[in-house]
């Protein structure tokens, strides 16, 4: 801050996005149960107490910061929708690569959460799968499906698959991988249509 600047008083909401936004940008290195609250007061410029008045517990931070990152895959995977329902999901399954390969160990932390048994982790991931299963669900033209429904569970599975070989693509060395982000989406749209050719 420069001389005669006076800091400018957060509201409480602006307040809780700031800390949520650091949360995110500290996700990127790290697991969420290795995120410390002090580390996010610090750069935040606030005391670890003044922290705990916007969110009461560790645990209700955490909750914030893993329903952010949901919210920021579906939003960065979002296609665009003036484009044929086709070239919607290979944009879509473009960004889902280059999110998970950009924030490849936070991403696995997401997962490992919901698969630790998490409680608050494992609905964070579900809501988020299900709004991906529901955005591949329209772009196929076949919406609004019962959760028990043979196409739902067979897109949601998919999904899966397509999460498990991205975060394995990602994880080797960009020289040693066998497809481009291109080759392996096409993969996975083979995939997809081989599935509900069943």
């Amino acid at each position: 801050m420069k001389a005669g600047e006076t800091r400018k008083r957060l509201t409480a909401e602006d307040r809780r996005k700031q800390l949520v936004g650091i949360g995110l940008m500290m996700l990127r290195t790290q697991p969420i149960h290795e995120l410390s609250i002090d580390a996010v007061a610090a750069e935040a410029g606030i005391s670890r107490g003044l922290l705990f008045h916007y969110f009461p517990t560790k645990r209700d931070f955490y909750v914030e910061v893993m329903s952010a990152a949901g919210r920021r895959l579906l939003r960065v995977t979002k296609p665009d929708p003036s484009l044929p329902a086709d070239e919607q999901l290979r944009q879509m399954l473009l960004s889902f690569v280059a999110f998970v390969t950009r924030r490849r160990d936070s991403y696995i932390s997401f997962v490992r959460g919901a698969a630790g048994g998490d409680v608050y982790v494992v609905e964070i991931y579900a809501a988020t799968r299900a709004g991906l299963t529901a955005r591949v669900l329209d772009l196929l033209d076949e919406p609004a499906q019962a959760p028990a429904s043979q196409t739902r569970m067979a897109v949601h599975a998919w999904l899966a698959y397509v999460e498990d070989l991205t975060i394995e693509w990602s994880g080797l060395p960009e020289a040693d991988r066998p497809s481009s982000p291109d080759d392996l989406v096409t993969h996975f749209i083979a995939a997809l249509q081989a599935l509900r050719a069943l």
